[in-house]
């Protein structure tokens, strides 16, 4: 039994506990119980304060609640007044400063706004710009990635075990700015370089496809494939206190041609996927690469030689443009890296090359099957905005589904939202891709009941 007698601290804590967590002065459901809990109090003491508690604050847009006890209005606190900051715009809500004057209010007030969950710090990213011919590429993209599973009448995401997402990225040798935590009596680090805008950098190649389990849970295959730097060997061209000239010097490959992905495709990513892939996997492997101008055709006679031998039938498919988020290295296998390459210092682009290799090494393939289950998400979320990127990824708890042991290996694509999505596609006039989709998705009945003017 929870006690009934408070001192005045608590409550006005209680009463501002409450009235953070209500609306129009109409507490949240469970914030009574919540609040008998935190004070030991009962329920009821709670209420009765609360009733009280409403009855001395303002009425009124911006609302005041004492910091002492509830009848002393000296040094009040004040409530946020949502409306009014809703009205101002998000170019002058950009820090706690710049709020602060807006609303007219002091910085430690915004600051303990923050603190409390009432206003939440944002960080916007600027996505890329979609016409509507890339939001139709997007979700027939997303669509096709889908299939009837008739064990369980459900459409599910196929399982992408046959695909290579394959992507470069440049690797630079030291960020601009580090962030260390130190004791006050630690010397402060120094970092110094010619100029921040000639930061030694390396471009990489990396190609991945999803990790392969056995039936016990036990890892067949990692999934990587290889990560390759774009280097090359030159002599040096004049003396210097480090080499004398001609001394050959490893350097980064400062033109990144048709030629040289080409080269790195045939020479490096085929002869690794040949080598690593599981044995009693399909070799029907598709290839998936953004839009980039070097990137080459799955037409490539050199390449169709490389690809078609040795029992293997590997081709080049090309990502819906301005769709990073379609490919698994820039959804978040590359910051992995990079939050790996950057533990260890790199003075030399030799020493920068080893540190990206050894955090590709390193990095746990469970990393891989999350951005595979992630790209899922995304790829419901495109189909719920019709092939737009305004969305949120939503949260999973990946990590906590596996602890569970209830990870889903694939997700399951609600029927209704795949019905409204092909029915977009055909009020836009995309029968062509409604004959693609056709093969994977007549076979739900209710399907083709729905869309059956384009599916029979």
């Amino acid at each position: 039994m929870g006690k009934t007698n408070l001192k005045d601290d608590e409550k006005d804590g209680i009463a501002h506990f409450l009235l953070v967590n209500s609306e129009n002065l109409v507490s949240m459901k469970g914030k009574i119980s919540e609040a008998a809990r935190k004070w030991n109090v009962t329920r009821k003491t709670v209420w009765l304060w609360w009733t009280r508690a409403k009855k001395k604050i303002a009425d009124g847009e911006m609302i005041h609640l004492p910091s002492g006890r509830l009848g002393n209005t000296n040094n009040p606190k004040i409530i946020i007044d949502k409306e009014r900051l809703k009205s101002i715009p998000k170019k002058n809500r950009a820090s706690i400063e710049k709020l602060a004057k807006k609303l007219g209010v002091g910085y430690g007030t915004v600051q303990r706004w923050v603190k409390a969950g009432i206003v939440k710090k944002h960080t916007n990213a600027i996505h890329p710009s979609l016409t509507d011919s890339n939001k139709l590429e997007r979700l027939i993209f997303s669509l096709a990635s889908t299939f009837v599973d008739m064990t369980q009448n459900k459409i599910k995401f196929k399982g992408m075990s046959l695909q290579v997402h394959m992507d470069e990225k440049w690797f630079y040798i030291t960020r601009t700015t580090e962030r260390y935590y130190i004791i006050p009596e630690e010397d402060v680090p120094y970092r110094a370089c010619q100029s921040k805008r000639f930061i030694t950098k390396v471009m990489f190649m990396c190609a991945v496809t999803r990790p392969v389990y056995g039936d016990n849970g036990e890892m067949i295959f990692d999934g990587k494939i290889g990560i390759f730097p774009f280097i090359e060997e030159i002599p040096a061209v004049r003396n210097s206190i480090n080499r004398p000239a001609g001394t050959l010097e490893t350097k980064p490959t400062n033109s990144i041609t048709k030629e040289v992905i080409k080269g790195c495709l045939i020479q490096k990513i085929i002869p690794g996927i040949k080598a690593k892939w599981p044995q009693n996997a399909s070799k029907d492997i598709f290839i998936q690469q953004d839009n980039a101008r070097p990137h080459i055709k799955d037409n490539d006679p050199k390449f169709r030689a490389a690809a078609n031998s040795d029992g293997f039938n590997i081709h080049l498919v090309f990502q819906p443009p301005n769709s990073p988020d379609l490919n698994i290295n820039d959804l978040g296998f590359f910051s992995a890296l990079q939050t790996l390459q950057h533990e260890k210092a790199a003075n030399t682009v030799l020493e920068l090359v080893k540190n990206v290799e050894d955090a590709f090494v390193e990095l746990h393939p469970k990393k891989l099957n999350f951005n595979f289950l992630t790209l899922q998400t995304i790829m419901v979320e495109i189909m719920l905005t019709k092939g737009h990127n305004n969305f949120t990824i939503p949260h999973m708890r990946k990590r906590v589904l596996e602890r569970l042991g209830t990870l889903p290996t694939d997700l399951i694509v609600d029927e209704i939202m795949v019905r409204e999505c092909l029915q977009y596609l055909d009020d836009q006039g995309q029968g062509a891709a409604l004959d693609y989709l056709r093969l994977k998705l007549t076979n739900l009945p209710q399907m083709v009941e729905v869309t059956e003017d384009v599916m029979q």
